[in-house]
């Protein structure tokens, strides 16, 4: 990997399906990692709604290294690796770099809250300085949300003071556009490559110095984010922009638990049931919820293009 080479455009957070047994379906991965870089976009795997954190590091291993044999592009990739454990992160890091991986997408050790931007500096450089290798891109995963831990201006300045090769950038999942724009702002005329965390500011990303998205709809909707990222300097860009936001608000509706609700369109679409299992503690729709989502899906005319059954 040469030391300008990003990974830039849309990347989905690939959801991992389960066989009967909630063991990663790892026939089911493959298909659908093939089938979204078939539709432009690249593979945020063991992301939130992956359910990285349902998943051992020995699962992810094997999965990503399933990929890997299968023939599914390593540059294509930015794997999940951050975990509570500094080892774990450390194991899947230097997995990645070592598979070819474009980058890998790291969240803060989330478990102890009020962590200081000392300590989060001391993991982040412990894991680069073990790793060892010129080739790894770190892009800091900030969401808060889910994390409570969250990743701060002070802390990229100081990174990327010490680690301007190792440091690429970051996906904000805040749900702040101005929180977006604050790391544009300081950063991105550094290289500094800032992904929104919903496809729902990727236009305004875009228009201020962005990479583009990691979003979880990606999963379902991945050509027509992919086409906006392509196109953000048409005229209809803005539309463009209004009918992403209609599939969004649709799968991300408060009513559905949202990983369940993309598993049960790709079951829906697919028409293979089996993918609407989901890892305890999470739950599947109801039937009276997936009955619901079918019809709204269909009541905007809304298609997975090329989508088939493992």
């Amino acid at each position: 990997m040469s030391k300008t080479q990003r990974i830039k455009g849309v990347l989905a957070p690939v959801v991992t399906p389960f066989d009967k047994d909630l063991n990663p379906d790892t026939r089911r991965f493959i298909a659908q990692c093939r089938w979204l870089v078939s539709q432009g976009s690249g593979l945020a795997c063991f992301g939130t709604n992956s359910e990285a954190n349902s998943l051992s590091v020995n699962e992810r291993l094997a999965l990503l290294e399933a990929l890997l044999s299968a023939g599914v592009d390593p540059q294509r990739m930015m794997p999940g690796t951050g975990c509570c454990a500094l080892s774990d992160s450390i194991k899947l890091t230097e997995h990645a770099v070592k598979a070819g991986c474009a980058g890998v997408l790291m969240l803060p050790p989330f478990y102890y809250k009020g962590v200081s931007d000392e300590g989060l500096y001391r993991n982040f450089s412990e894991i680069i300085e073990r790793v060892g290798d010129s080739r790894l891109r770190i892009y800091l995963y900030h969401i808060p949300p889910v994390a409570v831990v969250g990743i701060t201006p002070k802390l990229v300045e100081r990174l990327l003071k010490k680690y301007p090769q190792n440091i690429a950038g970051m996906k904000d999942s805040s749900g702040d556009w101005n929180n977006t724009k604050t790391f544009l702002d300081n950063f991105a005329k550094q290289g500094f490559d800032v992904f929104a965390g919903s496809e729902s500011f990727l236009l305004a990303n875009m228009r201020n110095g962005g990479a583009g998205c990691i979003s979880a709809t990606a999963n379902v909707n991945p050509g027509p984010i992919d086409k906006l990222y392509r196109e953000w300097k048409n005229t209809d860009a803005d539309a463009q922009q209004k009918a992403l936001d209609v599939v969004r608000g649709t799968f991300g509706n408060s009513k559905y638990l949202m990983i369940a609700a993309l598993k049960a369109g790709i079951a829906q679409y697919s028409g293979d049931e089996h993918w609407c299992t989901v890892r305890p503690p999470l739950v599947e729709l109801s039937k009276e919820q997936r009955a619901s989502l079918a019809a709204e899906l269909k009541a905007i005319e809304f298609e997975m293009p090329g989508l088939k059954a493992a």
